[in-house]
């Protein structure tokens, strides 16, 4: 099992951890614990480097499978298991990702609180977006008039608050699921939540920044149809 160090602290750049398992064939290796994010929840995963045995290695790629976390290396041989290695992310990009992923969670608050729309869907890159909800009609005026409310909560300057909670309590909070199919599998038994204190709670595995003050301003940048009662909505955060 690999401790995930950014499930509770998203601010965490450099760690130290140990070797536990490698996949040679993938030039993967399991570390017993890592601050990088292996994506999902639409968010990519994170890069950077591992230092072990004086070589410094690209992570390229990160992946958690079942309880493991796999780093997809690139730079010399594989480091052995029990070799201590220190851990570094691109912090730029992954800030970036952090204050996209809130201004999604922002967006999805304000759209779930003033219109009652589920999202069907979204995807992010560093500093841009889209999110799909399930609204029937959709005009520029409408657009504008969410772009304001958004970037109203961004100068509200609200705290984002992150829990882990046992599944049973995490599902008595009404609307904990925001997405129209629920994603979280049945042998989960405990449920991480992030919260804009006062906007929007949901459950989310992502990283974000600790105040929507740090997103910064947010876009519109484009909307579209994708079918009858399917709109979305592209979103851009300032760079």
């Amino acid at each position: 099992m690999t401790d995930l160090l950014y499930q509770m602290d998203s601010y965490i750049q450099n760690f130290e951890a140990t070797i536990v398992g490698i996949d040679p064939e993938a030039r993967a290796v399991i570390l017993d614990r890592t601050a990088f994010y292996p994506g999902g929840g639409g968010q990519p995963a994170d890069r950077g480097t591992l230092l072990a045995g004086g070589i410094t290695y690209q992570v390229t790629h990160v992946k958690k499978v079942g309880d493991s976390v796999l780093h997809f290396v690139e730079g010399g041989p594989l480091p052995p298991v029990g070799e201590r290695v220190e851990g570094r992310l691109d912090w730029e990009r992954r800030y970036q990702l952090m204050r996209t992923h809130t201004a999604m969670h922002i967006l999805c608050g304000v759209i779930w609180r003033d219109y009652g729309a589920s999202v069907t869907g979204g995807d992010m890159e560093p500093l841009k977006g889209r999110m799909d909800f399930e609204f029937e009609t959709m005009r520029q005026e409408f657009v504008k008039e969410i772009e304001e409310k958004i970037n109203e909560e961004v100068a509200a300057a609200r705290e984002v608050r992150i829990a882990i909670l046992p599944r049973e309590q995490a599902f008595r909070i009404p609307d904990l699921i925001r997405t129209k199919i629920n994603l979280l599998p049945e042998g989960i038994t405990q449920v991480r939540t992030v919260e804009i204190v006062g906007l929007d709670l949901q459950a989310d595995g992502g990283t974000h920044v600790r105040n929507t003050s740090e997103v910064g301003h947010l876009q519109v940048v484009d909307y579209k149809s994708k079918g009858k009662i399917n709109k979305r909505i592209y979103l851009e955060v300032e760079a």
